[in-house]
């Protein structure tokens, strides 16, 4: 979704990068792991570890799921949210990242997100199978696409390629995004699957496209136009624990609608 750079109210403030726990070591990856990060369940408590588990009201995650994050906000209004890490291991979820502040779209959640309305729509949802950024591989466990001049996010909804991502001499037509020319929102991004595959067999017009996890498009944090979106640090600490080996997913929803996932 275009207009990266959406900006209301004040700052939401920068933290450090996050502290990322990876999975019990049965379940992790085979990526690196910072000398900082834990490597299971009772070794290095994650900060904040005894605030509310909001993942233990989740019911409708597939089994296969070991890793999940959720965005989560205090109302359907705010475009101030909140990230939240993870990850499942013998005894039930346990957190693996602090609270890491987020923005959302300016118009805040919706259950009906449409084309061109700056709302983040609720649900539950896959990572797209690439990830992609401007910038070099910052060493994430996905297939990892370097953007190059002639990237397009397809969003044109008379397209037969609507919502997906195209390589083309031409613009796709519509409110299709020049990815690489998305600077610095989309030094790094991951897919979130609203209105593709795994979710719905293919993309329906006018519902909506390009939502993703990306960088703030200002060092002081901003709304987005649908977007989830994260300081640079802490989404390069996200996207590099995000293994697809573990089937995550991400859940976007005000906190007090949480129990219907």
């Amino acid at each position: 979704m275009k207009r990266r750079s959406l900006l209301l109210g004040a700052a939401a403030g920068l933290a450090a990068p996050a502290v990322l726990t990876p999975a019990a070591p049965a379940l992790a990856g085979s990526g690196p792991l910072r000398p900082t990060w834990s490597t299971g369940p009772g070794q290095r408590p994650v900060p904040g570890q005894h605030r509310p588990n909001r993942a233990r009201e989740l019911t409708t995650l597939p089994a296969a799921t070991k890793q999940v994050i959720i965005v989560g906000a205090s109302s359907y209004s705010t475009t101030y949210a909140t990230l939240e890490a993870y990850v499942r291991v013998w005894n039930g979820w346990q957190p693996a990242s602090e609270v890491l502040p987020a923005r959302i779209g300016s118009k805040g959640f919706s259950d009906n997100h449409v084309e061109g309305v700056p709302t983040t729509p609720t649900g539950v949802y896959s990572i797209g199978p690439t990830m992609y950024g401007i910038s070099a591989n910052p060493g994430v466990r996905f297939p990892y696409h370097r953007l190059v001049s002639g990237d397009w996010w397809n969003e044109n909804p008379s397209s037969s390629r609507y919502n997906t991502f195209q390589h083309s001499d031409t613009n796709p037509g519509g409110a299709s995004e020049a990815l690489w020319k998305e600077v610095p929102a989309y030094t790094h991004f991951a897919v979130i699957t609203y209105n593709m595959p795994p979710n719905v067999p293919k993309p329906v017009p006018n519902a909506g496209s390009g939502i993703f996890l990306h960088q703030f498009s200002t060092s002081a944090g901003n709304a987005t136009a649908g977007c989830v979106s994260l300081a640079h640090g802490h989404l390069v600490d996200v996207l590099n624990w995000l293994d697809p080996a573990l089937s995550p997913r991400i859940v976007l929803s005000p906190y007090a609608q949480l129990s219907r996932y």
